[in-house]
C-alpha cells in the first residue's frame, strides 16, 4: 500500500506531525505527497520492480479529483487496486458524499476499488452499504480518528493542534466497525486499527474482515508482519480453526462466555 497520492504535490502540514500518546500516536502529515505525475513517473515504477502486488491509495478534494487519478491508473499492469482514502480527519474533505465519489471512479477505472472509510459517522453499515451499491469492489475499515494532546505546557502537541489517532486504543473502534460493515454488507473487508499481536488480528477477523493491516506497531517493530502473522496461525490453532477464512465472522454468532 502507497501513500495517499493526490493530483498536485502536497508538502503536508506543519510540524510538529507525529507524537505519541499514552494508548497510541496521533499523526497529521497532511498528504505529503510527490503528486500524480511524479508519482506515476518515478515512484511507482520503483515500486513495481519489488514484484509484489501493488495498491495504490488515491485522496483529493473533489470528487472529480478522485476519478482523474483512477484514470490515469486504470489498465496499468503494476496496480493490483486502487484504495479510496474518504476519510482523512488531518486534511479537508470532498464536498461530495462517499458513494458519489466511487461512483464517479467506479466509471473510470475496471481496477478493483476499496474505500476506506472512517469509524466517526453515525451508521457504518449504512455507509459501507451506499460504496456498495455506487461500485466498490472492497472496504478499509477504519481509518484514524481525531485526537488532541497537550504538552507540560498545556498547548497542542501537533502543529495543527488536532491529528488522527490511532494504535492500541483504536482497536474496540475498529472492531466496532468492521462488524457493522460485515453484517451490512456481502464486500471483503481489510480490518485494520491497534493490531499489534496475532490475537488482535484474529478479533478483526472473527467480527468479519478477510484481511487484516498493520500501521502504528511498524514503528517500533518492523517485523511486525511476520510476527503478528505466525501469532495469528496459532490464535487459529488454539480455537479450532483451520485458516483465517474459516474464522471470518464467527462473533456474529459465536455465544458469550460464560463468567467463572
Amino acid at each position: 500500500m502507497t501513500k495517499t497520492v493526490t493530483p498536485e504535490p502536497r508538502e503536508g502540514n506543519a510540524p510538529v506531525r507525529i507524537a505519541e500518546t499514552d494508548a497510541g500516536m496521533l499523526n497529521s502529515i497532511g498528504l505529503a505527497n510527490p503528486g500524480r505525475a511524479a508519482f506515476l513517473a518515478e515512484m511507482l515504477p520503483r515500486l513495481a520492480e519489488l514484484g509484489l502486488p501493488i495498491w495504490v491509495s488515491v485522496g483529493g478534494f473533489a470528487a472529480e479529483e478522485y476519478a482523474d487519478t483512477c484514470r490515469a491508473l486504470d489498465g496499468r499492469d503494476d496496480v493490483a487496486c486502487i484504495e479510496l482514502n474518504l476519510s482523512c480527519p488531518n486534511v479537508d474533505e470532498a464536498p461530495e458524499s462517499a458513494a458519489d465519489i466511487v461512483a464517479s471512479c467506479r466509471r473510470e477505472t475496471g481496477l478493483p476499488l476499496y474505500a476506506k472509510l472512517s469509524p466517526a459517522v453515525p451508521d457504518v453499515g449504512a455507509l459501507a452499504r451506499a460504496v456498495e451499491d455506487a461500485g466498490a469492489d472492497g472496504l478499509s475499515l477504519v481509518n484514524t480518528i481525531r485526537g488532541l494532546a497537550l504538552d507540560e505546557g498545556l498547548r497542542p502537541v501537533l502543529g495543527s493542534a488536532t491529528g488522527g489517532y490511532s494504535g492500541p486504543a483504536l482497536k474496540p473502534i475498529a472492531l466496532a466497525a468492521v462488524h457493522a460493515a460485515f453484517r451490512a454488507t456481502q464486500l471483503p473487508i481489510v480490518g485494520m486499527g491497534g493490531v499489534s499481536t496475532g490475537r488482535d488480528a484474529m478479533e478483526l477477523i472473527a467480527v468479519g474482515a478477510s484481511a487484516v493491516a498493520l500501521g502504528t506497531v511498524l514503528f517500533s517493530d518492523p517485523d511486525a508482519p511476520r510476527r503478528v502473522r505466525e501469532e495469528l496461525y496459532a490464535e487459529l490453532s488454539l480455537l479450532g480453526h483451520a485458516s483465517p477464512e474459516e474464522a471470518r465472522g464467527v462473533a456474529r454468532s459465536a455465544p458469550a462466555t460464560p463468567k467463572p
